[in-house]
């Protein structure tokens, strides 16, 4: 099932003008460098990474201006992928790179940005691979033009096969093994997980992990987050149906509302846990509605890209070996969500 297409003012993005000129880095992406050397590391036990190395960099020419796209499968007001905009932004400011965002949800309508994309002649791509098959055609295209290319959140697996020349995200299962663990730790003894997008291989990835770190039952529900009215019918029908559910992890930061809606309408006990924070997952924490979540830093997602696109510009490097750099995951909870939520509130988490 493919998402319906709608009009998004990410389509037309407005192009940013390059603040500086130079190949020299600033110290603000210096400092990213730093992290990103101490991020490469493969996932643990090397589950869901791309198998060999990193293709070799072609020589590049460093000289003239970048011109970067972030192509993304985010839906129209996606808070989260409004973190990864101004990731990708605020590099592009610091570095003198042009940054073009787009957006679609729909796995072809994000092919053919990517096609358009090319035929622009950009100086390199960054894309999130939620459908990696429905894109593979589209990547390839662009690396055989000579367009280097960075995946990023989701298709990690893939991204070598792809020729990408890195990836930057948090590698699902892991992220849903420490997320399940957190929730055994509490006691629980069935949890919900809820999948909100059809045909996104990571979150299913992040429900399986979920089982490998809970050890016990994990039951998928799958709804559609473009139809809020009935994902909350959904979880609520899903608590009412099973009593023994005292648990309901969301793998969206939009959903959580959802869920705790649901639990409340149902006088349910179920404790509410997800993936991916904003303002209003950040209040349920204080609150004590949400008992924690898993944080992907997808500001990094947006961020490092660019920095890495540079650095592959102007002196041909490239980073993580052929495996992904992790910016995940990180856990929120009541013992450090003041910190995040300050920095929530300038969009940069």
């Amino acid at each position: 099932m493919t998402h319906p297409r709608t009009p998004d003012a990410d389509r037309s993005p407005t192009r940013r003008r390059r603040t500086r000129t130079g190949p020299l880095l600033t110290a603000a992406a210096a400092a990213a460098v730093l992290l990103l050397a101490a991020a490469c590391s493969g996932p643990a036990g090397g589950s869901s990474t791309a198998s060999g190395s990193a293709p070799a960099p072609v020589p590049a020419s460093g000289s003239g201006p970048l011109h970067v796209t972030v192509i993304t499968h985010a839906g129209p007001g996606d808070a989260f992928w409004s973190v990864v905009k101004n990731g990708a932004t605020d590099a592009g400011k610091q570095l003198g790179v042009q940054v073009d965002y787009a957006s679609d949800p729909d796995p072809a309508g994000q092919a053919k940005l990517i096609d358009n994309a090319v035929a622009q002649h950009v100086g390199g791509l960054v894309v999130s691979m939620a459908n990696p098959d429905a894109l593979q055609t589209a990547v390839k295209a662009a690396v055989a033009a000579g367009i280097p290319v960075v995946t990023v959140n989701s298709g990690s697996a893939r991204s070598v096969e792809f020729g990408a020349v890195g990836h930057v995200g948090q590698e699902e299962t892991v992220a849903g093994q420490g997320a399940g663990g957190k929730l055994k730790g509490q006691g629980l003894h069935k949890v919900l997980c809820v999948i909100h997008e059809a045909g996104n291989i990571g979150l299913t990835q992040r429900c399986d992990g979920a089982k490998q770190g809970f050890g016990s039952d994990v039951v998928n529900l799958q709804v559609d987050a473009n139809n809020p009215t009935d994902t909350l019918s959904r979880i609520r029908g899903a608590l009412q149906a099973d009593p023994a559910v005292d648990g309901v992890l969301t793998l969206n930061a939009q959903v959580a509302a959802q869920a705790v809606d649901a639990v409340k309408a149902v006088g349910s006990k179920a404790q509410v846990a997800t993936f991916d924070v904003n303002p209003d997952v950040l209040a349920a924490i204080k609150a004590g509605t949400v008992s924690f979540a898993v944080d992907q830093q997808q500001y990094q997602q947006g961020y490092l890209p660019v920095v890495m696109l540079k650095l592959y510009h102007d002196n041909g490097n490239t980073l993580g070996g052929g495996h992904p750099v992790l910016t995940g995951p990180a856990f929120v909870d009541k013992s450090n969500v003041d910190q995040v939520t300050a920095y929530a509130a300038r969009g940069t988490r």
